[in-house]
């Protein structure tokens, strides 16, 4: 009869643990479902989205067809103007650069290899920033003494030099960035997540967990990272843009993607030693990277003012 009583209970226990997950992952559903649909009410963000998904999709589908080459050099038609300018070409709508290669290929290769380091960049120190995050704010004592004091190092460290740091010392590679990148951005997600991790223990789902035998690891990432961070995500689209003028940069100091690959940044270092004869070498990758920055920006607006409304509202 003990037997069987103790068998109950701890499916009791099981049971309840699962119902408490759940409940937890369907508050997360509804929340990050409530901040996208309110997203999409915004002007901004339809606005945005279509210039970003025009911007991509044709990154990715125009190089595969096109009959020039972003590396090949063409003597025979270095300096073309864009179009409706005097000596244009068609086939080169945003002209040619000193080396005779297209512009207009140039850059969207270079868009595709800075969004795939942006967003990969982004995707890593959110992670790795609110993981470190809401497991100091969830254990506490020690251990969020000594979390939070290697995130005040790692936030005195300027980004721009630690990068030029690591970056001038070895071959650049899109690895190499994505990982100095990660390394350093996780600290401000950092600070976010363990702020939310303060807040998110002391609440009952979360106790009611630790009642019932979860263990602290099970806790945080299967609770409160699911319950709350989905809804936070979302403004990571900001960081996407920022990362992308950060990859421009240290491409224009020479130590992004290497030549003969295009990247925004050393596109715009290269043309701005023709800048009085032919400036379009020069300032048509940086409007070219305006364009997808103000999409970015916009839809990134767009989801911040969305969950400023939805956890507005719940207060």
């Amino acid at each position: 009869m003990g037997a069987e009583l103790t068998i109950d209970k701890a499916s009791v226990k099981e049971i309840s643990g699962a119902e408490s997950e759940t409940k937890a992952k369907e508050a997360s559903k509804t929340l990050t479902r409530r901040v996208w649909d309110e997203a999409r009410k915004s002007s901004l963000f339809w606005i945005g989205g279509i210039l970003i998904v025009l911007l991509v999709s044709t990154a990715l589908i125009w190089p595969e067809f096109s009959e020039f080459s972003a590396t090949k050099i063409n003597v025979r038609n270095k300096y073309l103007p864009p179009l409706f300018f005097e000596g244009f070409d068609w086939a080169h709508p945003l002209g040619t650069d000193h080396l005779g290669r297209d512009i207009f290929l140039r850059c969207l290769i270079g868009l595709k290899i800075s969004m795939f380091i942006s967003v990969t960049s982004v995707v890593g120190f959110f992670i790795v920033g609110c993981f470190i995050g809401l497991w100091s704010g969830f254990k506490g004592k020690l251990t969020d003494i000594l979390l939070m004091r290697l995130t005040d190092i790692q936030l005195a460290i300027p980004p721009i030099l630690l990068v030029v740091a690591i970056l001038g010392v070895s071959r650049p590679t899109p690895l190499k960035i994505i990982l100095v990148f990660i390394l350093a951005g996780w600290p401000v997600y950092s600070r976010v997540a363990r702020s939310i991790a303060l807040a998110e223990r002391k609440k009952e789902y979360v106790r009611a967990s630790q009642v019932l035998g979860a263990s602290d690891l099970r806790t945080v990432i299967l609770l409160i990272a699911t319950n709350v961070l989905p809804a936070f995500a979302f403004v990571a689209v900001l960081d996407v843009a920022r990362m992308m003028i950060f990859e421009a940069l240290i491409g224009f100091l020479g130590l992004g993607v290497q030549p003969p690959t295009p990247s925004f940044g050393s596109m715009i270092a290269d043309g701005r030693k023709y800048i009085m004869n032919a400036w379009w070498i020069c300032s048509m990758p940086g409007a070219f990277l305006l364009l997808v920055l103000l999409g970015l920006n916009l839809a990134g607006t767009a989801f911040e003012r969305a969950r400023d409304r939805v956890y507005g509202g719940l207060v």
